[in-house]
């Protein structure tokens, strides 16, 4: 198969979205496929990229369009799939792909065609005004996205948009949600049910299982308030056991400062691929708090792969994943008491951990590895290229 990659990366740190776009490119290679990249980065705007004309591209980039369709033409790939759009690839390469008769697979990481937010979430809670409405006046009035109506006008214009033209509906063969709960909200938004499959992220990288014998729980992620950092470090203050925190994001410094007056809390910082492996190998358990639904965290899969438990907020994907799998606990979103409890309980139970790991463990090499997750990519590509034309007449056009 000739396959084309497509991802416009964010200006954070690497991000879930970034490292499934790479793996998931790395994999098809590996496995003879011809793959062609193409990859921009939020980064740019602002520099080689005006505020202004990023925001007009939002809804259409004319000249990613322009640019798309000679490589498809040149190329003649058989599948584009893209990962990331917003904001510089644009819907306009969706239609690029169509006039070269390249069929469209878009992974839906997040839930930015349904949210201006992109992750159902607004001062400290899940928010799920939006969903389902026609115009999402909602995303204006609170200012959902950056915390500013002009920005959040341009998203939630972008999606309105383009749900008006019919792109979400028709201008895409398949979508890939990572859950089934992501399914049925991309599904009450509108999304067409029968072109939306599930397949999960994955591990790539096959570490082996690990001890689990460090005897601290460990946070591995970017520290930004959605992500549930401030209830972390409530619940950590009931608690005397050792924490491990690595990464980094808006809330680095209040983690760090909290680090300095809990001495049972360690803040680790930015850690590489290798070091994160190892602290999963021997951590007693990974706390995944957030206050979003999330979709598929890379890092559950990660904890997986060397057979670590999970301990995760109780709604969306998250509860989906650990009921599922059996493979972790869970405890009420956005409680830090019930945290804190579920905790405690986890390390005074040996007995419950050791047959966690061995489920997580199991969760991995059934569902979460590399060598399933091409299978399962390769059944949801033959299904693209063997769909039926979808009879369109685009609105928008170049």
């Amino acid at each position: 198969m000739r396959i084309f990659v497509l991802h416009n990366s964010y200006r954070c740190a690497l991000s879930g979205e970034d490292e499934v776009a790479a793996a998931e490119g790395d994999l098809l290679q590996s496995k003879g496929h011809a793959v062609f990249r193409y990859h921009v980065s939020s980064e740019s705007i602002g520099r080689n990229v005006s505020a202004a004309s990023a925001a007009v591209g939002a809804f259409w980039n004319s000249g990613t369009y322009r640019e798309l369709r000679l490589l498809f033409s040149r190329l003649k790939p058989d599948i584009a799939h893209f990962h990331n759009i917003f904001p510089l690839i644009s819907p306009a390469a969706y239609y690029a792909a169509r006039a070269e008769n390249v069929k469209v697979v878009q992974t839906l990481h997040n839930f930015r065609v349904l949210c201006a937010s992109s992750m159902f979430y607004r001062r400290g809670s899940c928010c799920e005004d939006c969903l389902g409405r026609a115009v999402p006046l909602p995303a204006l009035a609170y200012a959902c996205y950056r915390n500013s109506r002009r920005a959040s006008a341009v998203v939630a214009g972008m999606a309105w948009t383009h749900r008006w033209a019919g792109t979400w509906r028709r201008a895409v063969d398949l979508y890939i949600a990572l859950t089934r709960f992501s399914r049925r909200k991309f599904i009450e938004g509108g999304l067409p049910e029968d072109r939306i499959e599930v397949k999960p992220n994955f591990a790539r990288d096959e570490a082996g299982m690990g001890s689990g014998r460090g005897g601290y729980a460990l946070f591995v992620g970017r520290l930004s308030p959605e992500k549930g950092i401030d209830l972390l470090l409530e619940a950590w203050r009931r608690l005397d056991m050792p924490l491990k925190i690595a990464g980094d994001g808006p809330l680095s410094e209040r983690v760090r400062e909290s680090a300095l007056t809990m001495t049972h809390v360690e803040y680790l910082g930015r850690c590489g691929k290798p070091e994160i492996i190892a602290l999963m190998q021997a951590a007693a358990f990974l706390v995944v708090p957030s206050l979003v639904y999330e979709n598929f965290p890379v890092v559950i899969a990660e904890a997986f792969s060397v057979g670590l438990p999970v301990l995760g907020s109780a709604h969306g994907s998250m509860a989906e994943i650990l009921g599922e799998d059996r493979a972790g606990f869970t405890f009420r979103p956005g409680d830090a008491e019930d945290l804190a409890r579920k905790a405690a309980w986890i390390l005074a139970a040996p007995a419950w951990l050791s047959a966690m790991r061995l489920r997580a463990r199991s969760a991995y090499l059934m569902k979460y590895n590399a060598e399933e997750n091409y299978r399962q990519l390769m059944a949801l590509y033959e299904r693209a290229l063997g769909a039926p034309q979808i009879d369109y007449a685009p609105v928008l056009q170049e």
